[in-house]
């Protein structure tokens, strides 16, 4: 992680936006967020929703009975796995390039990024730092399926794959934005990690958990960038943060008496001088009845309780991030506005920056 990085309370957003049109997207994330600017998904396009953003490229990837999925029955999924890891090797050893590769997004998959990428370079003032996003991959292995409908998570030769796809996507995506010169974010975004430990996961191990984020924390770190992981909700917060995460992004308006029950993995995470970007905004219908101001406090009351551990404030903001507590995606376009609005607003008030009016 870049020591040199401080965030100091600044906001960031989710990836997901209830747009149809990525120009106006982008504009909503340079006028809230400037600082540090995220390129966005809107998954009111089938190619943009958060698990089939990623499948281009995976081997066996087919259509059966009208489904996407892995279909390890077909005759030639042997030799499509093989193609698959000749070209994982041509460039994690080989010294192929990822551009042009099974691994990084194209404007048919992420219109989004490339929109993105457009709005950085007009930028008369660099950013603070720079935001992409992959699907974390128990999400997605848990989330794509095989052609009987298995989980591709509980097949190890495709589970293997996903990760490493995911892992090199990643590593695409920090070096195409870090062509601007300024810190890269990559967050891993993991909302089925909820569900660790429910009769669902049953079978899913910490190690199983650990192996897989790692590999693509490693891939994050191995291109200079800082790895963040998304949770919406609830999960074993201990797994999370004894990974190499830089960045911990939780849901702080509804489960951040959750959250501090793991006090003392908090204190070293935060003596290691890592980041919590608090999701204190809600993406329910909540966030209509909020303030900047009763948000703010919110923060103030849940901050106090990490002061506890040993933190000063200044400590403590220096090491924040302020977010929405998941994408907005599947909001009102009206809700999802507010969401935005609010989260500049908490920024600026718990950095004692006069609000806009």
């Amino acid at each position: 992680m870049e020591e040199t990085f401080r965030p100091g309370g600044l906001p960031v957003l989710i990836g997901s936006l209830p747009l149809d049109d990525h120009e106006a997207a982008a504009r909503l994330v340079f006028r809230h967020t400037p600082e540090i600017p995220l390129w966005v998904q809107l998954p009111v396009f089938p190619k943009e929703g958060m698990i089939a953003q990623f499948m281009p490229g995976l081997p066996g990837l087919a259509t059966v009975e009208g489904r996407t999925c892995i279909d390890t029955s077909a005759g030639n999924f042997a030799a499509d796995l093989a193609a698959f890891y000749e070209d994982y090797l041509a460039v994690t050893d080989g010294g192929a390039t990822l551009d042009g590769s099974r691994f990084a997004l194209t404007p048919d998959m992420a219109r989004g990024f490339y929109v993105f990428m457009d709005h950085v370079a007009a930028l008369k003032t660099p950013p603070v730092a720079l935001k992409g996003q992959v699907t974390g991959p128990i999400t997605f292995t848990t989330a794509v399926k095989d052609q009987a409908g298995r989980a591709v998570f509980y097949d190890e030769s495709v589970r293997d794959a996903a990760v490493k796809l995911l892992a090199e996507n990643a590593r695409w995506q920090i070096r195409q934005l870090s062509r601007f010169g300024r810190p890269v974010i990559l967050f891993i975004d993991e909302p089925a990690l909820a569900g660790f430990g429910s009769s669902e996961f049953i079978s899913i191990s910490k190690a199983d958990v650990a192996a897989a984020l790692g590999e693509v924390i490693d891939a994050v770190h191995a291109e200079g960038g800082l790895a963040g992981i998304h949770v919406c909700a609830n999960t074993e917060w201990d797994l999370i943060i004894d990974t190499p995460i830089d960045i911990v992004n939780f849901d702080a308006y509804t489960y951040f008496d959750r959250f501090i029950l793991y006090g003392e993995a908090v204190r070293r995470f935060l003596e290691a001088g890592r980041i919590i970007a608090w999701g204190i905004v809600p993406t329910s219908e909540a966030v209509a009845n909020e303030t900047g101001d009763a948000l703010a406090a919110r923060w103030e009351d849940q901050a106090a309780q990490v002061r506890k551990l040993g933190f000063d404030r200044e400590r403590i903001l220096s090491q924040t991030l302020i977010t929405p507590s998941c994408g907005t995606g599947s909001l009102s376009r009206e809700h999802a506005v507010r969401v935005l609005d609010l989260t500049r607003a908490v920024s600026r008030r718990i950095r004692g920056i006069e609000v806009d009016r």
